[in-house]
């Protein structure tokens, strides 16, 4: 059996209720998937809410579609908070974006630290990422993007995880492998910075805020690398126990 398609809609769900789909989705349905009035097809809002819906009407820039069932699933397990120095190439800031959606990865904050890259949020375009790669993994969960914070900004922001990292890559600074350090609690966040690293003052500032250095391995990584490998050890640590 075929399996039904899955799409992106960002409103509310209510089964018995029609919604207009956006023109850039009712395209693919029209000409690519080439479907048709009465094809069933599956929503999510991205916030744990999935309908069962059907087609109601299909044309090149619109389509409507009926709702049925609506199922609500909580969010299971650990959160990550993963803080991100970004680089100025977007090609490898979306590959993270996807690969980190993928993952799970519940926030993923651009970090705005001394030695970072000048960079820009491409909200619209960096969201439509995000989209696709929830229903290409079958989540019910869009991570949140935010704006550039600077470290002060995350401390305020995300003071709520029992957990928090810094990652570095200064052997003059003490540090432990971030498996050893990672424990079963219900949020962490986790920071990495850009290609120049971190300073010393910042790894010591976010000391003093209750951060704990960790090495992510003895090979030198790319930022994007570092934070996906990061995001992957996180996931198969929790997988299956919660």
């Amino acid at each position: 059996m075929a399996q039904i398609p899955s799409f992106f809609y960002n409103g509310n769900l209510a089964e018995n209720t029609t919604v207009i789909l956006e023109a850039e989705t009712a395209k693919h349905i029209w000409q690519v998937l080439r479907m048709e009035a009465n094809d069933p097809i599956t929503l999510t809002d991205g916030k744990g809410t999935t309908a069962e819906g059907r087609i109601h009407a299909a044309e090149r820039h619109k389509c409507n579609v009926t709702v049925g069932k609506v199922s609500f699933h909580p969010r299971n397990g650990n959160v990550l908070h993963l803080a991100v120095a970004f680089t100025k190439n977007n090609s490898r800031n979306e590959w993270l974006l996807e690969k980190a959606t993928e993952l799970g990865v519940a926030t993923i904050i651009p970090i705005n630290s001394s030695r970072s890259e000048k960079t820009h949020v491409r909200h619209d375009r960096w969201n439509k990422i995000l989209q696709s790669a929830i229903l290409q993994s079958q989540q019910s969960y869009l991570p949140e993007l935010t704006e550039i914070l600077t470290l002060q900004q995350i401390f305020d922001q995300f003071s709520k995880p029992q957990q928090k990292f810094v990652a570095h890559c200064n052997n003059d600074l003490k540090k432990a492998p971030f498996s050893e350090l990672l424990k079963p609690v219900r949020e962490t966040i986790l920071m990495i910075g850009p290609e120049g690293d971190f300073t010393q003052d910042e790894v010591n500032l976010c000391r003093k805020n209750g951060y704990e250095t960790v090495s992510l391995g003895t090979q030198r990584l790319r930022t994007e690398t570092a934070a996906i490998s990061a995001a992957a050890f996180f996931n198969l640590f929790f997988d299956g126990k919660g």
